[in-house]
């Protein structure tokens, strides 16, 4: 399997020679009894910052968080001792290879460019895979879905099921305002609007409006591809016995950082977990 960040388990502690609760130490110094597993990392997104990012956010709150980017892992097992599942990836994996996520500037101008197929994505998530999620949640777990998450809804119909919507595409990278829309709700209570400079995703959404909690909006007026200038950017509901959340902004780790943002964040996952 691809692994970069093996899940911190008690498989993990055993293969290492060390205990779990040595390995996760470091990340908290006031543990709570949550524990999160996060799946993350892809092509285009290097799963070092989302981890530096995320545990920015995670530390804070005292929650155990094992990061992995085995998207093959992903199974009703693996996600049984968690609380809350946390997915900050796309839907496609590269089996064939590529060039580099930098690689548009300088590949079309090989001698050889022959010699290069193009790049083929394939879609990783299984209908198993996709079922484990739908259950977890079903059971009474939380499931956080960021960003491009919303890009495996493409792929998946029971995923987009639970998730709530699918991706649409996005802009290059340029500032826009992220709005909150419903101030009464637990997450984006206290939460001012903020000015993120980030791919803006614009994303279907299939639930009751009543959910909806955010919304971006490039305040310059520019289009994207005659969908307008705004987008959906959270929204928040329960799932049978549990809860999903999704947040849209999340490609830059200094988007990922902006205060507000932050708050937002460590919100969205505690009311994830039940804790508000």
């Amino acid at each position: 399997m691809n692994r970069l960040f093996p899940v911190v388990s008690r498989r993990r502690a055993l293969t290492s020679g060390l205990s779990a609760a040595a390995l996760l130490a470091s990340q908290s110094s006031a543990q709570s009894k949550a524990r999160v597993l996060a799946l993350i990392g892809d092509r285009y997104h290097n799963a070092d910052y989302i981890r530096v990012a995320l545990d920015k956010v995670f530390v804070p709150l005292g929650i155990k968080v094992d990061y992995t980017i085995a998207y093959d892992s992903i199974s009703a097992a693996l996600l049984k001792p968690y609380d809350l599942f946390l997915v900050l990836r796309d839907g496609m994996i590269w089996p064939q290879g590529y060039l580099g996520p930098d690689a548009y500037p300088y590949q079309t101008g090989f001698e050889n460019k022959s010699d290069f197929p193009a790049a083929k994505p394939e879609m990783w998530i299984k209908d198993e895979q996709a079922n484990a999620i739908k259950d977890f949640v079903n059971g009474g777990k939380g499931f956080y879905a960021l960003h491009n998450s919303s890009h495996i809804s493409v792929s998946s119909k029971i995923y987009r099921e639970v998730m709530g919507g699918a991706y649409i595409g996005h802009p290059t990278l340029r500032p826009f305002k992220v709005r909150i829309t419903n101030h009464d709700h637990p997450i984006t209570n206290g939460i001012q609007d903020f000015i993120v400079n980030d791919e803006q995703h614009y994303v279907a959404y299939d639930k009751d409006p009543k959910y909806l909690l955010a919304e971006s909006e490039n305040i310059d007026g520019l289009d994207y591809d005659g969908h307008g200038t705004k987008s959906h950017a959270v929204w928040a509901y329960d799932y049978g016995k549990g809860r999903v959340v999704f947040t849209a902004v999340g490609h830059t780790i200094h988007a990922l950082w902006v205060q507000q943002h932050m708050e937002l964040q460590k919100r969205a996952i505690r009311w994830a977990l039940k804790e508000i």
